[in-house]
Parts: C-alpha cells; sequence; structure tokens
C-alpha cells in the first residue's frame, strides 16, 4: 500500500474510532437533550441531528434524505480519493487532513446508516449566542478543510514566490 493511502486511511480510522466511541458514550451517559455545562462557553448536550449541516434538509422525507445523503458522501470520499491520489508524499499534513476528513465523511455515514440521524455533542454557546451542536466527525472534517486550504495557499505562495525568482 502506498505510503499516503497509509498515513490518511490511519487518520480516518483514528478519527472513526473517536467518533463512534465519544457518541456512544453520550448516547449511553446521557439523556436527549440533556445538557452539561463543562466550562462557560462551552457544554456537552446530546441531540440528533436528522439533517446535513446546520440542520439542513432535517425535515425532508427519510426516503429521500438518506439516498442523498449517501450519494453526497459517496462523491466527496471519491473526490478525496483523487487528491491523495495527487497529493505529493511529502505533504504529510494534507495527508492527514484528507484522512481526518474521510474518517469524518465515514463517522457520520456509519451514524446516518445505524440510525437515520447523526449524533451531535459538542456545543459552544456564549450568552444568547449558541453555535449548532456537532460531534468529533464534524470537527475531523472541519480541520482537515482548514488545513488542506491553509497548505493549498502556501503551496500557491511558493509557485509565485519560485516564479519571480527565474
Amino acid at each position: 500500500m502506498d505510503g499516503r493511502v497509509r498515513l490518511a486511511a490511519a487518520s480516518a480510522v483514528v478519527v472513526v474510532v473517536l467518533d463512534q466511541l465519544t457518541k456512544a458514550i453520550v448516547a449511553g451517559a446521557m439523556a436527549l437533550y440533556e445538557t452539561i455545562p463543562l466550562l462557560p462557553f462551552f457544554s456537552l448536550t446530546y441531540v440528533r441531528n436528522r439533517g446535513a449541516a446546520f440542520g439542513i434538509l432535517s425535515g425532508a422525507p427519510p426516503a429521500l434524505r438518506l439516498p442523498l445523503f449517501l450519494a453526497v458522501t459517496a462523491a466527496a470520499l471519491w473526490m478525496l480519493g483523487s487528491t491523495l491520489r495527487t497529493t505529493p508524499a511529502e505533504r504529510r499534513m494534507v495527508l492527514v487532513a484528507l484522512g481526518g476528513i474521510v474518517g469524518g465523511a465515514i463517522g457520520n455515514l456509519i451514524c446516518r446508516l445505524r440510525f437515520g440521524e447523526v449524533i451531535d455533542f459538542l456545543h459552544l454557546h456564549w450568552g444568547e449566542w449558541s453555535w449548532p451542536m456537532f460531534n468529533v466527525a464534524d470537527s475531523a472534517i472541519t480541520v482537515g478543510v482548514i488545513v488542506v486550504l491553509l497548505e493549498s495557499f502556501r503551496a500557491a505562495e511558493r509557485g509565485v514566490v519560485e516564479a519571480t525568482r527565474r
């Protein structure tokens, strides 16, 4: 197996295991909609999300929702695999980030297939302001996308600098 794939796969496995473990702990230890305050701006709040990010499409019928989410996940995994195959081995941070995105997509897909919805429990808030609940998979996807974007900008800058030196 290609070292790039091995690194991304290891990252994906870590994310899936952490995601599924934390979701199982929350579902087993908390009642639905229970909140456990941890910090003035952070709580554990157990909810289930039938929709996509921020509850988008949560009101759509399950017969539409699940096939749509499966198709979107399959397309995303295909694109991530294509990106992985073209990423140079020395860009290890990008490979780990791509694996994190894949692991997050798989983690949420497991929930959709098992329950028809995703378990969310991480809750950022301040005063009256509240960010929608999320989970480890969502965090891995978000951090992974940010890392890939930042590394892309750095690579573009290096390319511009090298081009101006010629």
